[in-house]
């Protein structure tokens, strides 16, 4: 699906940047008709997403390539931190606006843990009440991307304005060798002077994902931004990426995206590597 789409980090830095880490607006282009079964496989970030769908039906998901009615989930939603790929229904255009959010955020934004809502998309309303349907509303009568990251945004501020951020230090300390793949989770665990145990659960706890599927996927982010550069073999990938070797960059590949990474690189847009349509 052709779409034209705004991606920015926050304007109001001092307020959001502890929160969000990007905001981004699409819409589909001009001319753009429906498609009738079409579906793509979305590939994981890792992190805690919020989406409001302007236009067109609600959000569909499908649990298998044999299945044809799929799940509505509904028109605002987040996106719980998942460590495999997702297949949507992108038969019909619609115009979006959504942000990319930070660990610790799942609390103060929308009253549960990120461990409650991984791996899964959750209704807006399930989680704020009334207010998601009024949030959408006023972002439906946005009369362009700018304007309605301005307004999504300032429903953002209002939303955490009282609240306080502050990830526990023993995780805050670790996401930089973890995305790096500098440290492994023992020796991170042992630098907290929390048991091997009690780390785990106070990462999972702020992120949704434990220490080794976020540094898994981390690599993963690695690999897609390797691949979609010059033209590297699969084995080189790998080796830059922290693979063993080739094999297992393609078992786990296959394992996060659900195909493998030369049907990744066949099927797969330079603008959009984690939208595959399908």
């Amino acid at each position: 699906m052709r779409v034209m789409q705004l991606m920015r980090a926050p304007a109001r830095l001092a307020r959001l940047r502890p929160f969000v880490q990007a905001l981004w607006a699409s819409e589909p282009r001009p001319g753009e008709g429906d498609r009738p079964g079409a579906r793509e496989h979305v590939l994981p970030t890792g992190a805690l997403h919020l989406v409001f769908r302007l236009s067109g039906p609600p959000l569909r998901l499908f649990g298998s390539a044999a299945d044809l009615d799929g799940q509505s989930i509904g028109h605002a939603l987040v996106g719980g931190p998942r460590e495999r790929f997702y297949v949507r229904d992108v038969s019909h255009p619609t115009a979006s606006v959504g942000a990319l959010l930070r660990p610790g955020v799942a609390l103060p934004l929308f009253g549960a843990p990120e461990g409650a809502l991984a791996g899964r998309h959750t209704p807006l309303a399930d989680l704020w009440g009334a207010s998601a349907q009024l949030a959408l509303e006023r972002l439906q009568e946005t009369e362009n991307m700018e304007v309605r990251l301005d307004v999504f945004e300032a429903l953002l501020v209002d939303r955490l304005a009282d609240s306080f951020h502050g990830l526990h230090p023993a995780v805050a300390q670790s996401l930089a060798p973890l995305r790096m793949g500098t440290l492994r989770v023992r020796e991170l665990a042992a630098h907290s002077g929390y048991s091997h145990r009690r780390f785990i659960e106070l990462f999972r706890g702020a992120t949704g994902l434990t220490p080794k599927t976020y540094a898994r996927l981390h690599r993963f982010d690695r690999v897609l931004g390797l691949a979609a550069g010059p033209k590297l073999g699969w084995a080189d990938i790998a080796h830059e990426a922290g693979f063993v070797d080739q094999s297992h960059l393609t078992r786990e590949f296959g394992e996060i995206a659900g195909l493998s990474p030369q049907a990744w690189r066949r099927l797969a847009a330079a603008n959009a590597p984690r939208h595959v349509p399908r």
